[in-house]
């Protein structure tokens, strides 16, 4: 049997409760499968305990995916995120050995979003997160929802010049060579494997394997092979970060074992990650 290619799963939410059962499981069933890393990434502050507990226990096992560790807030919980909280990360920053700030941006999905007190400071707190990534030199995982033209252009106001990934990305062929220029790889989820994805097609299609990373986004964002029932969300795993590869190289025609090559590759220079 040919040796699996090594596969790094950019965006991670390993962390979360729905994997409390069997995260030990999971961790040695992923590695089975080619994972040899993952990224754990923030959301809210009052996670941040939970998400150093888990990848401390990750790199406590000894045939596990080696996790990386991203701590940030979120747009989406806005409501959530209090001036403390940057304190919080900065905290984190200083004393753990990060890899990347994230996952931050800005989000205007939801109505309540849109209205400008929200949307204000999803700006303010996405601005304090990107001077942190300045201060600590660290990438930053990008969340953008609805929200493309005023990302690119608060990173350019910024002057941020230290890339990383732009996370399940959801924009079209112009946006995604607009972070590529700035120094960003463009992360594909296991939306890939769906036909329908007709936007996501055309954007890795017309940016090339150079440009991409691999991401399962668990618990979300699973792969359409691997969803059992319609009516409920099945839960994702970074077990099953080697169908998005499957879904990719599909898409790219491209050979699975080479891509996946340049996939790791891509994904240390996002990362800007050395061994």
């Amino acid at each position: 049997m040919p040796k699996l290619p090594a596969l790094f799963d950019t965006h991670t939410h390993f962390d979360v409760p729905d994997f409390d059962p069997d995260r030990e499981v999971l961790a040695h069933a992923a590695k089975q499968a080619g994972v040899e890393r993952l990224v754990l990434i923030g959301f809210v502050q009052e996670r941040f305990a939970d998400l150093l507990q888990t990848h401390d226990f990750l790199n406590s096992l000894s045939n596990a995916p080696k996790s990386e560790l991203a701590p940030g807030l979120h747009p989406f919980y806005i409501e959530q995120h209090q001036e403390q909280h940057l304190q919080d990360l900065e905290q984190i920053l200083q004393s753990e050995a990060c890899t990347a700030i994230g996952e931050i941006g800005l989000d205007t999905f939801l109505t309540q979003h849109k209205a400008a007190e929200a949307f204000a400071k999803q700006q303010l707190f996405f601005a304090a997160q990107l001077e942190l990534a300045k201060q600590y030199q660290k990438p930053v995982l990008l969340h953008i929802r609805k929200s493309h033209a005023e990302t690119l252009k608060m990173l350019k106001a910024q002057r941020f010049e230290l890339g990383g990934i732009a996370h399940a990305f959801s924009g079209g062929v112009e946006e995604a060579k607009a972070f590529a220029k700035l120094g960003f790889k463009i992360g594909v989820t296991g939306q890939i494997t769906n036909p329908n994805a007709k936007k996501l097609h055309a954007v890795v299609q017309a940016l090339g394997a150079e440009h991409l990373v691999l991401e399962t986004d668990c618990p979300d964002m699973t792969p359409l092979c691997c969803q059992h029932s319609h009516e409920q969300r099945t839960r994702n795993t970074p077990v099953n970060l080697p169908y998005v590869l499957q879904g990719l190289a599909h898409s790219l025609k491209a050979d699975e074992v080479q891509l996946a090559a340049q996939l790791w590759k891509n994904s240390f220079e996002a990362l800007r990650l050395t061994a």
